[in-house]
């Protein structure tokens, strides 16, 4: 509710001398209004305008609560209206001024910290009085004419109905715009309206269910309506008819949502138990009680005398019954109790029994109303349970052995293992390291877990620059769940200096695939790196080395071919001057002369080019063996000899073999 347009919010100010309680303007504001008006402090104190001293009949200066001048009832519904205002809330009320018989329209409302101000408005006509009344109350509220057209309607009536003043002002309860239901969804004719109903029969109509369809939310609400003829001075027919309708909606879902869980429970009573009975305030049985008989076997005549009854209840089972039985009559209490009840073949069934009791307006106990339930497959399912537990019990303890026997593997792995091993979840934090990461990094174990793992070792490149965490390949992993092998890597020590490392990062995923987290393996390069240090030096010296022997092997060559030249030139001159003065044996010792000074050349040659090889200068070729072994053959031919002297070159034979090529790398 909210308070009226036409009264004007007083401004909060010290009291002045003229208006003890209201500041000046207020006190205007106060005197200027035509209806009556109080204004309320917090601490009781209070100021009447002029009009509600003349309507209220009060004396400037009385000291009476302000609420005294006003009906018992009035008065009662206005202090609370006030203490709602004093925190802030508005709302309006109907209340009998003293000495009037319609009622007034009160509206209360804030008026500033620790005020309100109450505005009084009466009105002669009965109309205007009932409209704002039934605003007040949240009821709709239209007076049609005899044709049903809507002639005038409270401010709740557009609300309620979804329309807007326009659009209901002139409507009547023929227009096929309006969409009614009734409550099992048939159409509600407009013949059938209430205010149709009303004018023809001139019989009121009293809270007739209606569905209707509120354009405003699209939904389909529910009203009560009430419709009321009302007859012209000598007319028989009604003139007009009053139409007043509330929404119950909320009322109605309600009501549905208790009926049927009433049903649920209902269902759930008849399919669940074998027994239901109803005893009077004493625990006897009221009456036939069918499902009794149908289980027991026992007839009417028995089970109505208590002490027969009881018979059908295990031996054992009978004092415990019936002492609970009295306990729970003495407190009136819903109760619960199990016992083993007689079934007709004469097999005993473990039952469950219960009780609840339906009280009178008094509140004393009227009757009692109950189930037995048969509870063998509970009993049974319990020693089944029972069973399966210890069975599960056992496996458990086995299946945890083994869990512990694999954890504590686990733990003496990470703890023995070389590699720094480091266990991150999906936002990059620490949440295992191994003694071997902490000792690499030299960091505590402690000190690592928790961490996040960029930010503490991984923030930096090996120059000093900036690593972003974006472009970190193990926060890459966690976004997108591929395995990353880095083999070049630096993570940062304690102590502020990079620590090479080679890594893999394998990702971890939860049973639906989600990314969980990651586990981090580290191996130091500190010294692969210093070998391969050494090892690119040495390969540095050794191809140094090579270009030295290569030279030597140039010079050498070049120097040995000298003399080389200068003995088989003068054996040439030999040979050309002496020709045909030599026997056929000289000849031929100069022949060998020659030869060796041939070969000599090409083993020089051939010991450059092995100086070259491996340089990526020649390339392989076939060879034939057989002029390699002949070459060999001449090589030695003076130590096959065996006396020193040299033989006939053709008593040495060679059988060529099959020649063959080295496969090029």
């Amino acid at each position: 509710m909210s308070a009226p347009t036409d009264v004007p919010d007083l401004p909060a100010e010290t009291p002045s001398a003229a208006a003890p309680f209201v500041g000046a303007e207020a006190a205007a504001l106060l005197s200027a209004l035509p209806d009556p008006t109080v204004w309320v402090r917090a601490d009781g104190q209070f100021t009447l305008n002029a009009a509600a001293h003349e309507r209220l009949g009060a004396a400037d200066g009385q000291p009476h609560n302000w609420t005294a001048l006003f009906l018992p009832e009035a008065a009662q519904a206005l202090r609370g209206a006030t203490a709602l205002a004093l925190r802030g809330e508005a709302s309006r009320l109907s209340v009998t001024m003293p000495g009037a018989v319609a009622p007034a329209l009160a509206t209360v409302t804030p008026a500033g910290p620790g005020a309100a101000l109450l505005h009084f408005r009466e009105s002669h006509d009965p109309l205007e009085v009932a409209l704002e009344i039934m605003d007040s109350l949240g009821l709709g509220m239209t007076v049609q004419g005899s044709d049903t057209r809507i002639l005038h309607a409270n401010a709740s009536a557009p609300a309620i109905l979804g329309l807007s003043p326009e659009q209901l002002s002139g409507r009547d309860s023929l227009d096929p715009r309006w969409q009614a239901v009734h409550p099992d969804g048939s159409a509600f004719p407009g013949t059938t309206h209430p205010s149709v109903q009303a004018l023809q029969t001139g019989q009121a109509q009293l809270e007739v269910p209606m569905g209707v369809f509120h354009p405003a939310t699209g939904e389909w609400r529910w009203l009560e309506v009430t419709a009321i003829p009302r007859r012209a001075p000598g007319m028989d027919r009604p003139a007009q008819v009053t139409t007043v309708f509330a929404d119950v909606t909320e009322r109605r879902h309600t009501r549905e949502e208790l009926r049927r869980s009433e049903q649920r429970f209902r269902s759930l009573v008849e399919a669940t138990a074998q027994i239901v009975f109803t005893a009077d305030a004493q625990g006897h049985f009221a009456g036939r009680q069918h499902d009794w008989e149908a289980f027991t076997g026992q007839a009417p005549a028995q089970y109505l005398n208590p002490e027969a009854a009881v018979e059908a209840i295990h031996p054992e089972d009978r004092e415990p019954t019936l002492r609970a039985w009295a306990e729970i009559l003495d407190s009136g209490q819903a109760y619960t109790i199990e016992h083993r009840l007689r079934r007709a073949d004469g097999v005993y069934v473990p039952m469950q029994i219960r009780a609840v009791p339906l009280r009178g307006e008094d509140g004393s106990v009227r009757e009692w109303v109950g189930t037995y339930t048969d509870i063998s497959a509970v009993r049974e399912a319990e020693a089944a349970l029972k069973a399966l537990n210890a069975q599960l019990e056992g496996r458990v303890a086995v299946r945890t052995q083994e869990l512990a026997d694999v954890t504590r593997f686990s733990t003496l792995l990470l703890t023995a293992a070389g590699e720094g091993v480091f266990g991150l979840d999906a936002s990059g934090r620490t949440t295992f390291a191994n003694p071997a990461a902490a000792r690499l990094l030299g960091y505590s174990v402690e000190r690592l877990i928790g961490s996040h793992q960029h930010a503490l070792i991984h923030h930096s490149h090996p120059d000093g620059t900036p690593y972003p965490v974006t472009e970190c390949p193990i926060h890459q992993t966690l976004q997108d769940g591929q395995t990353r092998r880095l083999e070049h890597d630096v993570l940062w020590h304690a102590q502020g200096h990079p620590v090479p490392v080679s890594c893999v990062v394998t990702p971890m995923h939860s049973g639906t695939g989600q990314i969980t987290g990651a586990v981090l393996m580290v191996q130091d390069t500190t010294e692969r790196l210093r070998v391969q240090t050494q090892l690119q030096e040495a390969i540095a010296e050794l191809e140094r080395s090579n270009t030295d022997l290569e030279q030597f092997a140039y010079i050498a060559s070049h120097d040995l071919q000298e003399p080389l030249r200068t003995l088989g030139s003068y054996a040439e001159l030999l040979g050309r001057r002496y020709e045909g003065q030599l026997d056929e044996r000289a000849g031929l010792y100069l022949g060998f002369m020659q030869d060796a000074v041939g070969r000599m050349r090409g083993l020089i040659q051939d010991l450059l080019e092995f100086s070259r090889v491996g340089r990526g200068e020649s390339a392989p070729a076939p060879l034939a063996l057989d002029a390699a072994m002949q070459a060999a053959v001449h090589s030695v031919e003076a130590a096959l000899q065996g006396d020193g002297t040299p033989g006939d070159r053709a008593s040495l034979t060679w059988e060529t073999p099959t020649p063959c090529w080295p496969t090029p790398r």
